[in-house]
C-alpha cells in the first residue's frame, strides 16, 4: 500500500467514526477518557521503554537540548497526561449547547447549537504528551482525530496510541476515532493537509518552518500560530520584586516553549535599578543577553539587531530594550510581536487597562508570567494548540475551539408570508 492509499484509508475510517463519536453522549465520552487514563497508568513501563528508544535515537541523531526536553517521557509526565484526561472529563461538554434563543416577529424561535467540527488532523513535533492532549480534546468535543507526531517520537506515540485504543474499546467507543499515522514519510503530511473529503481542519504544532509549510500547502482549513515572540514590559510604576520574579520565570522556566519571553522591555526610569540584578541571574542560569545601546550602557551584552527583535529563540537567549515609557513599549510590540502573548508589570491599573486594550495579541497578561498562556493554566484541561488567527479560534484552543455552531429554528407549523 502506497502513502496515498494508506492516508485515504485513515481518512475514510476517521470520517466514518466521526459520525459515531459525534452522537456519543457526555457520559460515554467521559468514560472513554478515564479508561484511557487507566491504560496509561497500567502500561507505564511500556510507555517509558518506548520513549527510551526514541530518546536514544534522538541523541544519536544530535537533537538539541530543547527538542530532547520536549521528547522526554517519564512518570511525572505520564502523571500529567493522566491528570489532563481527568480534567477534560470533568469539563462541561460543549456539544449540543443551545444559545441565543430568541423569538422573531414571525413567531419562530431562532438560536445556535454548538457542534463538532468533524475530523481534525493534528501535526506536531517531539512532544508525545500532545498525542494525549489532542486525543482527549477531540474526543470530548465529539471529533475524530488523525494524529501525526514527529518521527523522533514514533515509538512513544505508537505506545500511547495503543493505550488510547484499548481504553476506547473497553467502553465501546470506535477505536478509529483516534488514529496515529505510523509512517514517517513527509508525503503523509502532504496528503493529510489536502484531504478535503475526509479532514475538516488541520492544527500544526511545531517550529515556524513546519507551520509555514502547512499554511502554504494546505487546502484544508488551518488553525495555527507561526511563532511565539512574547514580550514582558516592566513599567516605571512596577513593583520591582514582582517584576524581577516575573522576568526570570518568563524566560528561564522553560526555554523551548512558545510562551517563553523572548524580549524584555524596561522603562528607562527603573532600568538602572532592575536590569543589573536581572542580568546577574540570567547569566547564572546560562542565558545569553543582547540589547539596545541604552541597555548595554548598564550591562555588558551583545548588540541586538532588528533580526533579534523578530526572532523566537526557543533557547537561553534574551533580547533586552530600554524604552521611554509604555507607549514606546507598545510601539515595539506592535512592530515585532507575533501576536502570541505579551505581559505588563505595573501597579497602575489605568496603564494596565490601556496595555490590555491597545496590545493586539491572543493573550495579554497583567502582573504575571507569560508562561501562564497555556490551555492547562487557563482551565481548558489541555489545549490543541495556540491560535494567533482572529477567525474562529484565538489563543489556547480547547474544547470550544474544536466546535462550530449551526443555526437552529423552532416553529409550530409556521410558514413564511
Amino acid at each position: 500500500m502506497n502513502i496515498k492509499e494508506y492516508m485515504t484509508e485513515l481518512g475514510a475510517k476517521a470520517r466514518s467514526s466521526a459520525s459515531l463519536i459525534a452522537m456519543a453522549d457526555s457520559k460515554l465520552k467521559n468514560a472513554g477518557l478515564l479508561s484511557i487514563a487507566s491504560m496509561l497508568d497500567q502500561y507505564r513501563g511500556e510507555l517509558v521503554a518506548a520513549n527510551n528508544k526514541d530518546m536514544a535515537q534522538a541523541e544519536i541523531d544530535g537533537l538539541d537540548a530543547a527538542l530532547l526536553d520536549r521528547l522526554s517521557l517519564d512518570d511525572k509526565s505520564i502523571d500529567q497526561m493522566i491528570l489532563g484526561l481527568q480534567q477534560v472529563a470533568e469539563l462541561p461538554d460543549p456539544c449540543g449547547e443551545i444559545t441565543d434563543l430568541t423569538y422573531r416577529p414571525s413567531g419562530i424561535q431562532v438560536g445556535k447549537m454548538r457542534v463538532p467540527l468533524g475530523v481534525v488532523g493534528i501535526i506536531y513535533e517531539s512532544r508525545p504528551n500532545v498525542t494525549i492532549d489532542a486525543a482527549s480534546l477531540c474526543l470530548k468535543s465529539g471529533n475524530a482525530a488523525i494524529l501525526r507526531g514527529g518521527k523522533e517520537a514514533l515509538n512513544s506515540n505508537k505506545a500511547i496510541a495503543r493505550c488510547i485504543h484499548d481504553g476506547l474499546e473497553k467502553v465501546g467507543l470506535p477505536t478509529d476515532c483516534v488514529q496515529v499515522i505510523e509512517v514517517t514519510d513527509r508525503e503523509a503530511v502532504g496528503e493529510l493537509i489536502t484531504m478535503n473529503e475526509y479532514v475538516d481542519v488541520v492544527v500544526p504544532r511545531g517550529g515556524k518552518s513546519l507551520i509555514e509549510r502547512i499554511t502554504n500547502n494546505a487546502t484544508v482549513s488551518v488553525i495555527k500560530h507561526l511563532d511565539g515572540i512574547c514580550h514582558v514590559y516592566i513599567d516605571d510604576l512596577a513593583d520591582i520584586d514582582k517584576a524581577y520574579d516575573i522576568a526570570i520565570n518568563a524566560k528561564t522556566h522553560r526555554y523551548g516553549v512558545c510562551n517563553a519571553m523572548e524580549t524584555l522591555l524596561i522603562a528607562d526610569a527603573v532600568a538602572p535599578v532592575i536590569l543589573p540584578k536581572l542580568a546577574d541571574t540570567y547569566r547564572e542560569k546560562g542565558v545569553k543577553l543582547c540589547g539596545c545601546e541604552r541597555a548595554r550602557k548598564l550591562v555588558d551584552m551583545d548588540l541586538a539587531t532588528d533580526e533579534d527583535w523578530a526572532t523566537e529563540y526557543l533557547a537561553p537567549i534574551l533580547s533586552i530594550r530600554i524604552v521611554d515609557d509604555m507607549n514606546a513599549a507598545i510601539e515595539h510590540i506592535s512592530r515585532f510581536s507575533s501576536g502570541h502573548t505579551e505581559a505588563i508589570v505595573t501597579q497602575d491599573i489605568s496603564r494596565a487597562r490601556q496595555f490590555m486594550t491597545r496590545v493586539d495579541s491572543s493573550s495579554v497578561i497583567i502582573n504575571a508570567s507569560t508562561r501562564f498562556a497555556d490551555g492547562f493554566e487557563y482551565g481548558l484541561g489541555a489545549e490543541i494548540g495556540i491560535s494567533t488567527d482572529k477567525i474562529h479560534a484565538r489563543g489556547p484552543v480547547g474544547l470550544e475551539g474544536l466546535t462550530s455552531q449551526k443555526w437552529i429554528v423552532f416553529g409550530d407549523g409556521h410558514i413564511r408570508q
